[in-house]
């Protein structure tokens, strides 16, 4: 199929969700909304005996998904689908479409991943026929849903970008060539991931020195633009929540530093923070913590477990 052809090709009006975790349903929610021909998905936890099996179909339905078999079935009905898989799969996700797309789908690869692994994701799709369009995600996506601000890469991301603005979404096109927008995002995660950790790190310190008053007021003097108390619960929250997913995002951050020729040492430490974090929410006093919890509670808990758990 040529680029002219495909160019000019009706909009999508079928759309599938490859992974069905917050981002794929939030995204599945959005969508379904939007009065589509049809919205589904499909997710590796779907496979019988997996313990969360359950709750994932429950939550896709509630967001007006139809739940696929397999990634077979989902490319048999979508001529768009949305990867959105945790950073670690995002090749893997792309070389399993691969295996079943109809030429001429979409696909649209939301994954946090470095500049090399969107270009392989890029060529084993196109490979079989398939549209790539990579997309950065600019910030954390709860808060604005299917409204998130992305950027778009590659040759064909000019002519999906207003098909998903008429959707609602916030998409600009970053580059027309892979790898842009991936670097965009990815460089800016070093920043914002590195932040959550710092503040992790300094404020569970600072509660356990009974200072952290004091700092705060010090941090509030020389940054009076950040809510420091309202951010550190927020950043205390999201890593509680997600931390192993931000540490396979860093993991892929730490490669995009690495595809640069530097070495990536905060990344790779991020990573490791990250990690421990979701650690501790698994087998420690964090467990029981609302994810609403103000940063002091999750300090306290931190530091409750440190008789649980190897000091890290």
């Amino acid at each position: 199929m040529s680029a002219s052809s495909q160019t000019s090709s009706p909009p999508p009006r079928r759309v599938g969700l490859m992974g069905l975790g917050e981002v794929g349903t939030i995204f599945a929610r959005g969508l379904a909304q939007q009065g589509l021909a049809w919205v589904g998905g499909w997710d590796a936890k779907l496979a019988a005996g997996h313990p969360e099996a359950e709750a994932v179909r429950a939550r896709a339905t509630q967001a007006g998904a139809v739940v696929c078999a397999d990634p077979a079935a989902l490319c048999a009905e979508a001529q768009l689908v949305i990867s959105a898989v945790t950073a670690a799969n995002t090749l893997a996700a792309a070389e399993q479409l691969a295996a079943h797309l109809r030429p001429g789908t979409w696909v649209l690869d939301l994954n946090s991943a470095s500049p090399g692994t969107k270009q392989q994701a890029a060529a084993a799709v196109e490979a079989a026929g398939g549209r790539y369009v990579e997309a950065g995600v600019m910030t954390s996506v709860p808060p604005y849903g299917m409204r998130v601000p992305m950027l778009l890469g590659g040759p064909h991301a000019a002519a999906l970008a207003p098909v998903l603005q008429g959707w609602g979404m916030q998409v600009q096109v970053a580059s027309d060539r892979y790898g842009v927008a991936s670097a965009t995002k990815m460089c800016r995660s070093i920043l914002i991931k590195g932040l959550e950790a710092l503040v992790i790190e300094s404020y569970a310190a600072a509660r356990h020195y009974g200072v952290e008053d004091a700092m705060l007021a010090t941090l509030r003097e020389t940054f009076p633009g950040i809510d420091w108390e309202a951010q550190g619960s927020y950043f205390f929250q999201r890593v509680a929540q997600h931390g192993r997913r931000r540490a396979e995002e860093m993991r892929e951050v730490a490669r995009t530093v690495a595809e640069a020729g530097f070495e990536p040492t905060m990344a790779r430490a991020i990573a490791v923070k990250d990690d421990w974090m979701a650690d501790q929410r698994a087998a420690s006093p964090l467990a029981p913590l609302p994810p609403a919890a103000p940063w002091r509670a999750w300090a306290d808990a931190l530091l409750a477990a440190r008789q649980h758990t190897p000091s890290g």
